[in-house]
């Protein structure tokens, strides 16, 4: 198990994937049986699971038959179509679409939610136009409301849209606002980690249903990651070669290979179809 895939991540990861429109709780043992077929040890799911009911987004409960489970919380559930937007999302950016800003201001009597704020805009992949003055593209602006509103951030915050009309070229603009070293070489990461596993799909290996689920989960949960660290900036804006497209053509071919037969393995093989929509819809470049 790679050092990124935490329990907690790919708890996370599971529920995204497959566990939103199971009818009950995901029962504990399953979700033991399931986080140990990618490396995870039962205590380290009991603890993972301990730790995302603490912060609300799992919620204990007990099956038709009394085994106890977890069932996602109304805030996890929000927190994951608004991440199906970035992860799974259809269209190409578009320099047109403008900007979203967040500009805020906190008293220094609450210095830890100045943190918080901007800690959690920098997840969000906002870059850092001016002092207290953040920015990204505007497609992001609604999961901005959702977040800040969640944490009781929005009362500090106020949000425009908007062009860059100077006095720097935006693509120079850009390269400032935001570290594009750095995240071309997260997608460089992830692609050092994923290619293989697709080629070795298309050397002729039939997928099961443990196997393209052994190689689906840790896929998805290092994918999920860069969207949000890269946030979608229209390509005109990127270096030459830019490898966002390329990490998310390889995850998109593993997500249309692997991710209906590894739902046999998570639901048993007489399971319904998934449904469709964004988690079973084809990703595009994150920028």
């Amino acid at each position: 198990m790679a050092e990124q895939h935490t329990p907690r991540s790919l708890i996370v990861t599971l529920y995204g994937a497959y566990g939103r429109e199971a009818p009950e709780p995901l029962p504990v043992a399953e979700l033991i049986r399931l986080l140990g077929a990618v490396g995870v040890d039962p205590p380290s799911v009991r603890s993972a699971v301990s730790r995302l009911k603490r912060r609300g987004l799992l919620l204990p409960g007990r099956t038709a038959d009394g085994a106890a489970g977890y069932a996602l919380s109304a805030d996890a559930r929000q927190l994951l179509d608004d991440g199906d937007l970035r992860i799974y999302g259809r269209r190409p950016p578009l320099l047109s679409d403008g900007w979203v800003l967040a500009v805020f201001s906190v008293p220094e009597s609450e210095r830890s939610k100045r943190h918080l704020l901007r800690s959690r805009l920098g997840r969000l992949g906002f870059g850092t136009a001016a002092p207290g003055v953040w920015i990204a593209p505007a497609r992001l602006y609604e999961e901005t409301r959702h977040t800040l509103r969640r944490l009781r951030l929005d009362p500090y915050v106020e949000l425009f849209r908007g062009e860059h009309l100077g006095f720097a070229a935006t693509a120079e603009a850009v390269a400032r606002w935001w570290d594009l070293g750095a995240i071309a070489k997260r997608h460089e990461e992830f692609l050092g980690e994923q290619e293989p596993v697709l080629r070795a799909w298309w050397d002729g290996r039939e997928p099961s249903p443990e196997g393209a689920y052994r190689d689906y989960l840790p896929a998805l949960d290092s994918w999920r990651r860069l969207p949000y660290l890269d946030p979608g900036l229209p390509l005109e804006l990127l270096p030459p070669q830019w490898p966002g497209e390329r990490s998310a053509q390889v995850f998109g071919e593993l997500h249309a290979l692997l991710r209906d037969v590894g739902a046999r393995f998570v639901h048993g093989p007489e399971a319904a179809p998934l449904p469709d929509g964004p988690p079973g819809a084809a990703p595009v470049g994150p920028g």
